[in-house]
């Protein structure tokens, strides 16, 4: 589980209600039919936006956001050495059997075993790494243009609340209560887009930031051994897309 998300989200959540409660009663926060505005609206302007199938992938994305930590680099670039020992010990064709979890990566195995030109190779995982931003761009516009919608409606629904005061201005003592409840949708509209839509786009962007250095990784690994680097090169090659604080020495990573 990714904590830092999940203590983001506890965090925001608890010193908005914290300020409403010290400063007078939440019942005067809720109120049903603003926040159905607001959401529906909302939801309704995406699918206008997107199609169906892409909002309903960046939602899963956003459950990844909570649900999984991201992969460190500094493993990728262990495996990619340990791939190089392999295949200078054992041939090249041994790298076909490599067991993984990541496509991109029995990928580039597959295509190194077969004894594929670098050509090939380079112009096929660049494909990969390409699509796979675009696919990513657009799961992250999905919530950018939530963030961008919440607050929109919630101004409309101010308006309406506002329209419905001023047909009742002769009864004075309306107008206090009608215009708290206008300005409610405002607050659902500000709260969704800055608590939620945008930090989860955000969330998304970095953790697109950090998979994409890892087929980086991958990328740079694969033409390596394809020319017969050693694996002290393939290391000095990869870790170079780590920042130097946070790289890992090949002796500690412990390769076999």
């Amino acid at each position: 589980m990714d904590f830092a998300s999940l203590i983001g989200i506890i965090s925001g959540i608890s010193l908005v209600l914290s300020a409403i409660v010290m400063k007078g009663d939440i019942h005067n926060f809720l109120d049903l039919p603003s926040l159905m505005l607001v959401l529906g609206g909302t939801c309704a302007a995406t699918l206008l936006t997107f199609r169906f199938k892409d909002v309903i992938s960046a939602f899963k994305a956003a459950y990844f956001v909570f649900a999984e930590e991201s992969k460190d680099a500094n493993d990728m670039v262990a495996t990619m050495v340990k791939l190089c020992r392999i295949g200078r010990r054992e041939g090249i064709m041994k790298l076909g059997d490599t067991k993984t979890k990541s496509r991109f990566l029995k990928k580039a195995c597959q295509l190194i075993a077969d004894s594929s030109e670098e050509e090939l190779i380079s112009s096929s995982l660049r494909t990969e790494i390409e699509s796979l931003k675009m696919r990513h761009f657009i799961v992250q516009d999905v919530f950018k243009k939530m963030g961008i919608y919440s607050p929109a409606f919630g101004m409309l629904g101010t308006l309406v609340g506002l329209v419905q005061m001023l047909s009742k201005l002769q009864d004075a003592s309306s107008v206090g209560p009608s215009m708290a409840l206008a300005l409610i949708t405002t607050f659902y509209g500000s709260l969704l887009a800055t608590l939620f839509f945008l930090p989860v786009a955000g969330k998304l962007k970095a953790r697109t930031i950090k998979e994409v250095i890892n087929l980086e990784i991958i990328f740079e690994g694969a033409i390596s051994i394809l020319e017969g680097s050693s694996p002290t090169l393939v290391y000095e090659r990869l870790s170079s897309h780590i920042p130097s604080k946070d790289r890992k020495s090949l002796r500690s990573m412990k390769i076999r």
